[in-house]
């Protein structure tokens, strides 16, 4: 494996901080494998296609990956960033699988294009999918939170914040060809839908992006002189569609978001501050699919094909 290893340019190896560097720097993709000079106690190589670095849910979880892999110095990790685009995370996997990674942990932009790279890579060696699930099983294992209850659970917080006189709802949903986006939609319409005195009147796309979403509600700010919620399905587009009503001088809407992130524009920080009436923890599971990839790169039997990570409604 590292023989392999060796053969790439290790003078260009560095180690990555999402806090440090820009997320920019990602970009180079799997051109640069991330980690120190070659040590002769690294066993394994473990590659990490991420789905993009543009939302900041997933640069904590390379931090939260990158935290973890440092206290085990047999493995070393290597960053790719698909930067949203699934042609590109395709051909950053068959990278990662031309270095001879013995495991993939990869979160897919989109469920379609991605499941049969994931297959491909399953053939070989153990794959972790995180937080986004792909159209098959042919994977080790799954960790993520479940979506359409944390769908369902906004919905109920919705109804439950407008109370008997109910109102009017605008959904701004994440990148559509993802299963988080379909799940959150899902939940959050089953729920609303069991309401008569509550409609949802607009349906917005915003992949993810808070500027997206600002740009997209800043389009139809003025058709939404009736709303009374913008449920968005991250904090981010949360964030933006609130600065787009803001502008516009609209201070009655309320908003709710996902991700529960700490931090200066973090969902906890921005229900701290009033911005958004409700978050929703969302786990990474970076640091759990570290534990769990070294204990698959042991041999170790028996491990669930799917975790599950809790998921908590924030409020004031």
């Amino acid at each position: 494996m590292l023989s392999k290893l060796r053969n790439i340019r290790y003078g260009a190896l560095l180690l990555l901080s999402a806090v440090l560097l820009p997320a920019a720097f990602f970009l180079s993709g799997c051109e640069r494998p991330v980690g120190d000079n070659p040590e002769d106690q690294v066993k394994y190589v473990i590659g990490m296609s991420q789905a993009n670095l543009g939302e900041p849910w997933r640069v904590v979880m390379n931090r939260e990956i990158m935290e973890e892999a440092a206290k085990h110095e047999e493995i070393k990790v290597i960053f790719t960033d698909a930067a949203q685009d699934s042609q590109k995370q395709v051909k950053d996997v068959e990278k990662l699988l031309g270095y001879g990674i013995d495991l993939l942990m990869i979160s897919p932009n989109e469920a379609e294009p991605l499941t049969p790279i994931v297959e491909k890579a399953y053939e070989g060696i153990p794959v972790i999918v995180i937080d986004r699930d792909i159209q098959s099983e042919e994977y080790t294992m799954f960790i993520g939170a479940n979506n359409e209850l944390i769908g369902r659970q906004a919905g109920q917080f919705i109804a439950e914040l407008l109370g008997d006189r109910g109102g009017n709802v605008v959904e701004i949903q994440g990148l559509p060809g993802s299963i988080p986006a379909q799940d959150r939609s899902k939940g959050f319409g089953e729920v609303i839908a069991g309401y008569k005195n509550i409609e949802i009147v607009d349906t917005v796309v915003a992949d993810w992006l808070r500027d997206k979403a600002e740009d997209e509600v800043h389009k139809r700010i003025r058709n939404y002189s009736n709303v009374d919620v913008i449920y968005a399905h991250n904090d981010p587009m949360a964030l933006g569609a609130y600065r787009a009503a803001s502008k516009f001088g609209n201070n009655n809407i309320k908003f709710v978001g996902i991700d529960g992130l700490l931090g200066e524009e973090g969902g906890i920080q921005l229900v701290k501050e009033g911005i958004l009436k409700a978050t929703f923890t969302y786990p990474t599971g970076g640091k759990e699919a570290v534990q769990y990839a070294i204990k698959l790169l042991k041999g170790e039997k028996g491990l669930p094909k799917r975790i599950t990570l809790e998921s908590n409604t924030i409020t004031e």
